[in-house]
């Protein structure tokens, strides 16, 4: 709503409604009898329903069922025939204008032409030929409600059928419907079946499998109702929209979505933007009156009597040139309806650099080239955006879309609040009790039994509530789940797990700290002939994690990126790099030790650099500890470059990684043999490294320290045979080596 928004607002729909791409008419629209307003496509939940389903409806005491289909039967007008019809919606038979069969069903060819008599309203109703109807399904005979079902609506206009309206803005039934007229709509419902089996037109009702169309914000039943509203023509805009995503000029991530992209751009219908609230941007359309007895008066539902204007003086004019009179005679009444949101949302991109107004910012940031939002609003956004931004300025808003997964519950289930699963991101941050997610139910709109039912979902999921799991974690977490064209299935317990995470690097951190020494000074990032093979793996896997991280946001692949800096800090640097510098800060010489602290300084500036988009916090913290460079060196970690390919690929060494696997396959050969001769890992034996391949072990045995210090030996020994009485572990079947720890029988 600020003023340089609302400019833009009214800007952009004078100049479409001058160029009649908005107009009004007067078809179907998402109503709900709740709110008493038009609604969006998106806040229609789609609701699916296995048989019959009982469902609170604001304003009903008693649940409504649902899912179930009513067979009734039409009388052929002066004939002892029938046709038998059934619908989900039986209220709706009130404002039935016909019966449709299909042209080849030869089950009805002798009734073309004919009609049956409505048993309520003694209306003629003809039986019309339309291929939209399935002979398979049920009699294949239709009931055509054109007020009051969109694919009904559409039968209607192709056969000039006349349009009946007997559901008000309330939901209450109106019109001519005798006794039914006042009734609530479900209400008559239940009273037209008793009234059908009085009259012995009653056929029978059945499980339906169905989908219910329900208010995503009032949770009422959505009513398609025939309303005069203002909509957007989009037919060559969609055409346009398309043409720049098959061309390449709009990329969509992932590609998946350019089909549903396609798919909703063919079939696309014009967008209703009117909304019966209170709140919004005011429709700047004015609804003309001429004061002159030679021109007839207007109907709101007729467009030559509606003009836009960015004041009332101008529409005034408008009004004036349009009907040659003077603007004496001219009244006007402004249109009390809202825009939709999404239209305001759609200027997004240009609007809030000062369009219409030909600014600095607007020639420098416009167009963008990445918009990152979530796929759920691919179609009422991001189209929207598009379709604006090429008519109103005659450039695309952005060169590419990324669309992230939606988050759902561990079990893959929507979050609702009466479910009892909405997960709120400060509980995960700071942690909540139990009893306190208990309490939050109070706030909102729930019923009783909701509560409870949202109570048990909660006692299922969080049984002892939700741990403190920081910003960071959470974070992580979220991009750790990424994998693209899927939906997010959030574990607390992974989030959780990542909080432990973060106490690793912490911990890691403070431990490679206390080795480098405060007084520590880093001198270039080269390889000295100083460092040991460790040195160099540590180096090269660095390297490696820098390629991994650098292709994976490129791509969009965040759950790449979040693997690779997991395993960088957990199992390579934690597990195996600060485990070989033991001994080395122990008992090594000078050489090795300087050599040691250059690389584990490389690891830690730049594994903390790579993780800190994911976790600003804890490796902003742990950076400002880190020794300084220089003295010039960005102040911060979210203002240091991000680590390149380039300059860390000099460090990759694929030869050593094989080697170092291969010393890690021992390793583990060695505890297994441990944990198989019920000896904990910390019980220390000497290991014998057998091979007959004298190279191999030639190149083996210059990891001796390593392979003591991984596996917790005494002594590790590499000789062409075993010791006798040894336990005897085979490691590579390619080389036939075999292991043997010394005391283990």
């Amino acid at each position: 709503m600020d003023p340089k928004l609302c400019t833009a607002v009214v800007e952009a729909f004078v100049r479409l409604h001058d160029e009649k791409i908005i107009y009004r008419s007067t078809r179907l629209v998402n109503w709900s009898c709740t709110l008493k307003s038009a609604i969006s496509d998106i806040e229609v939940d789609k609701t699916e329903l296995t048989g019959r389903t009982l469902l609170p409806i604001p304003g009903y005491k008693e649940k409504i069922e649902f899912g179930v289909i009513v067979s009734f039967a039409y009388k052929v007008d002066g004939s002892d025939e029938e046709i038998v019809v059934a619908t989900t919606r039986v209220e709706t038979m009130l404002g039935d204008v016909a019966v449709a069969v299909h042209p080849d069903d030869s089950r009805y060819t002798h009734l073309h032409g004919k009609y049956v008599v409505h048993p309520f309203c003694k209306r003629k109703l003809p039986i019309i030929c339309d291929t939209y109807v399935s002979m398979e399904f049920g009699t294949g005979a239709v009931k055509i409600t054109p007020a009051h079902d969109h694919n009904d609506y559409e039968i209607g206009v192709r056969h000039n059928l006349q349009l009946i309206t007997v559901i008000d803005d309330e939901g209450n039934i109106t019109g001519d419907c005798g006794e039914f007229t006042g009734m609530k709509r479900f209400h008559a419902r239940k009273a037209i079946m008793d009234a059908l089996k009085k009259m012995d037109l009653f056929r029978g009702v059945a499980d339906n499998p169905m989908v219910v169309p329900i208010c995503s914000r009032s949770k009422d039943i959505v009513e398609p109702l025939i309303k005069p509203q203002w909509y957007v023509k989009c037919d060559e805009m969609a055409s346009k929209a398309t043409e720049a995503v098959r061309s390449g000029e709009l990329k969509i991530t992932p590609e998946s979505h350019a089909k549903i992209w396609y798919r909703w751009m063919e079939g696309i219908r014009d967008w209703c933007i009117s909304r019966q609230l209170w709140w919004g941007h005011r429709i700047p359309a004015y609804f003309v009156t001429v004061n002159d007895p030679s021109i007839p008066k207007g109907e709101e539902i007729d467009n030559e009597y509606w003009v836009s204007g960015r004041t009332i003086e101008e529409a005034l004019s408008k009004a004036a040139a349009r009907f040659k009179v003077d603007s004496s005679k001219i009244t006007l009444r402004q249109d009390e309806d809202v825009l939709d949101t999404w239209f305001s949302s759609a200027l997004f991109p240009f609007s809030v650099f000062g369009w219409p107004n030909n600014t600095k910012d607007l020639n420098v940031f416009y167009p963008g080239s990445l918009l990152e939002t979530g796929h759920d609003i691919l179609f009422f956004w991001v189209a929207r955006m598009v379709f604006f931004g090429q008519k109103l300025l005659g450039k695309l808003p952005f060169k590419e879309v990324f669309l992230h997964p939606m988050v759902r519950d561990a079990h893959g289930r929507k979050m609702s609040k009466s479910l009892g699963n909405v997960i709120d991101p400060m509980d995960v941050i700071t942690g909540i009790s139990l009893e306190q997610l208990h309490k939050q139910l109070y706030d909102g709109n729930l019923d009783a039994k909701e509560i409870e039912k949202a109570k048990e979902g909660q006692k299922r999921d969080f049984p002892k509530g939700i741990p403190e799991c920081g910003t960071d974690a959470l974070r992580f977490a979220l991009c750790a789940y990424m994998s693209q064209g899927r939906d997010i299935n959030l574990d607390i317990l992974r989030v959780e797990g990542y909080r432990f995470f973060c106490n690793k690097i912490w911990n890691a951190t403070k431990f490679a700290l206390s080795y480098l020494g405060e007084d520590y000074k880093f001198a270039n990032n080269s390889i000295s002939s100083d460092s040991s093979s460790m040195d160099r793996w540590m180096l090269s896997r660095v390297a490696a994690a820098v390629e991994s991280c650098n292709a994976g946001f490129e791509a969009y692949d965040f759950q790449k990126v979040t693997t690779a800096c997991y395993n960088l800090w957990l199992y390579e640097l934690c597990d195996v790099y600060l485990e070989c510098l033991k001994p080395v800060f122990k008992s090594g010489q000078p050489n090795e030790v300087s050599a040691a602290k250059a690389a584990l300084y490389i690891t830690l500036d730049v594994a903390l650099r790579l993780l800190s988009p994911f976790m600003p916090f804890i490796t902003e913290e742990l950076f400002q500890r880190l020794p300084r460079k220089t003295s010039w060196e960005p102040p911060s970690i979210c203002v240091t470059p991000y680590p390149e390919v380039e300059e860390h690929q000099p460090w990759r060494d694929l030869a050593l990684e094989e080697e170092v696997e291969f010393v890690q396959k021992i390793v583990h050969s060695i505890r297994s043999a441990k944990s198989d001769n019920n000896l904990t890992t910390k019980t220390k034996t000497e290991a014998y490294i057998v091979s007959t391949d004298s190279d191999l072990l030639k190149t083996l045995e210059k990891y001796s320290v390593t392979v003591a210090s991984l596996a917790i030996c005494s002594a590790v020994h590499f000789v062409p045979s075993p010791p006798a009485e040894c336990t005897v572990v085979v490691v590579s079947e390619k080389v036939s080596d075999t292991l043997t720890v010394e005391g283990i029988d």
